[in-house]
């Protein structure tokens, strides 16, 4: 079935090493996208949680702005629109980039700062769960309030919320695919294009497919792996907190506990 991927393209290369220059595309898009996104992330979310009104104000602008806006248009806001509104100058420098990097950039730009609004409210989140008695303690030692969230409250706030950023891990890969939208010839992009010369769309999508779904697991297995190295004794695992969650919805919709026993 995918034997055309190892058949010779009109410029001697095969259709497989079109998959493996889009496969580094994406690779290179999400890798430096998370980066970008959790550093971003980390400030905003500690934003949502300061007493300063200002600051406090500008973090949730920030994640209202980016997490309600779809990534598409986004995406397309960044290629089109920015070098339109930048002086004359900039803007043209902007649109003077050469492919791929003309559309690499801003497509790194948008995944980052859109999945930068989602780990924020993940960071919030995992900050506002511990006690507050940490803040109490740390401020009672004599620690300001930067002390106090840089060696009490972000670390164990960062260890707290490592399940859920699985998902976000595992998004960024998902939505590097929107890049084709601006010219970016990643995975899915090049998969289209084998589609489209070869006719053989169930080959090209199928072995996308299955790339898409290795790099899944293998982000899961990762983010498994590291939660398992820093877990903060006496808190419940994210398989703990899952099964919670469900035995709630299920009790809620008006399941008897001994039927939860079965499903498990």
């Amino acid at each position: 079935m995918f034997g055309v991927l190892f058949e010779q393209t009109a410029d001697g290369q095969r259709y497989i090493d079109w998959l493996l220059s889009g496969l580094g595309w994406t690779l290179a898009l999400a890798f430096f996208g998370w980066w970008i996104a959790f550093a971003v992330g980390v400030v905003v979310g500690i934003g949502r949680t300061v007493r300063n009104r200002f600051f406090a104000a500008l973090a949730r602008m920030y994640v209202e702005i980016f997490r309600n806006i779809p990534v598409l248009v986004q995406m397309f806001l960044w290629y089109f629109v920015l070098p339109e509104i930048l002086p004359d100058t900039l803007g043209n420098a902007i649109k003077q980039i050469p492919p791929p990097w003309g559309s690499f950039f801003p497509a790194l730009l948008c995944l980052g700062l859109y999945t930068a609004a989602r780990i924020a409210e993940q960071v919030r989140a995992g900050i506002e769960a511990l006690p507050k008695g940490q803040a109490e303690a740390a401020n009672a030692l004599g620690l300001g309030g930067y002390l106090t969230y840089r060696y009490i409250i972000i670390p164990q706030a960062l260890r707290l919320i490592v399940p859920s950023l699985t998902s976000e891990v595992m998004g960024i890969y998902k939505n590097t695919s929107v890049a084709l939208t601006i010219g970016l010839m990643e995975l899915t992009a090049q998969a289209r294009q084998i589609s489209e010369v070869t006719f053989q769309t169930f080959t090209a999508f199928g072995a996308a497919t299955l790339i898409y779904l290795a790099l899944a697991l293998i982000a899961y297995q990762s983010m498994m792996l590291i939660d398992k190295a820093v877990h903060i004794p006496g808190t419940a695992h994210a398989r703990d907190i899952a099964d919670q969650e469900l035995t709630a919805e299920v009790q809620q919709d008006g399941v008897v506990p001994d039927a939860m026993e079965v499903v498990k």
